[in-house]
């Protein structure tokens, strides 16, 4: 009390004051401010968006204009690249093997090693290689160019599913282009093999073929033709799922489209591994005929 009578202040501790303070306070969620990191969502629309054209594929919503016009494009433009490429690692192969082979008085066994390295491994992966490069590069780039344009948002409002009229023919003429190519990619290097083979180090170029003849099987072939259809899905649905991710203007395409090249890369050589390990296990009898 006061001398006038009157009820003095209290004076309340600060550590009172706070934990008071704190209580009428609502509880804050403990990830409120958490966010997905961008890869991470970016990762899974890929797969959401492969489901998506698997659906399409199986509802036969395809836009068979748009899906020719990329077929022409990943499949006929892009035969000179391939063949050259092929040509030049047959010969550089050859020259490996046949050096080694001959010293062991091995030579008939060169094409039918050859025929074995290239349609298994060399042919399917070097096709892939070069065409994410230089397709699933373009698909990103164009698909990301849409994105930071809105061109994308347009066909929306206009009543056009993106993912029917820009990414399902996209991923049919992948699939479909590259095994076509994966055979004349192994044509054009077995024959390079064998006219080096030939005029260098004198092994006929009979030989080679009866060699690669009796050491491939069916399956091999059958083989190869999977893993170019699975590593074309692999390139078209990374490099297209990148594309319609993308943000940040101009900046943003050209990171879109690099790390789009480097995942397809990666992608490949992950089910290059997995596959091979399917098919291809136990103790092998392909050369046993040479």
């Amino acid at each position: 009390m006061t001398d006038d009578g009157r009820p003095s202040s209290i004076s309340v501790p600060e550590d009172i004051v706070a934990t008071n303070a704190t209580q009428d306070q609502e509880p804050q969620p403990l990830f409120s401010n958490w966010t997905p990191p961008r890869y991470l969502w970016r990762g899974l629309s890929v797969f959401v968006l492969a489901g998506q054209v698997i659906m399409r594929i199986v509802n036969r919503k395809i836009h068979w204009k748009n899906t020719l016009q990329q077929l022409e494009r990943v499949g006929p433009k892009s035969v000179g690249v391939c063949l050259l490429t092929s040509a030049f690692v047959g010969m550089a192969f050859t020259i490996q093997f046949v050096r080694e082979f001959t010293r062991l008085g091995l030579n008939r066994a060169v094409g039918g090693v050859l025929a074995l390295a290239f349609v298994r491994e060399l042919s399917p992966v070097i096709t892939s290689i070069i065409v994410a490069g230089r397709i699933g590069s373009a698909f990103a780039a164009e698909l990301g160019t849409m994105q930071v344009s809105e061109q994308i948002d347009t066909l929306r409002v206009l009543g056009t599913d993106p993912v029917d009229y820009l990414v399902t023919p996209r991923v049919i003429a992948s699939c479909i282009a590259l095994p076509f190519l994966t055979l004349i990619c192994f044509t054009v290097g077995m024959a390079s093999s064998a006219l080096l083979a030939d005029g260098v180090y004198g092994i006929s170029i009979n030989i080679i073929l009866d060699s690669a003849q009796r050491a491939l099987k069916s399956f091999d072939i059958i083989s190869a033709m999977i893993k170019s259809q699975v590593f074309g899905l692999i390139i078209s649905v990374v490099s297209c799922g990148w594309g319609v991710t993308t943000l940040g203007g101009a900046k943003g395409v050209g990171e879109s489209t690099t790390s789009a090249v480097v995942l397809s890369l990666v992608g490949i050589f992950i089910a290059d591994f997995v596959l091979s390990y399917c098919f291809f296990q136990g103790a092998g009898d392909s050369l046993k005929n040479l």
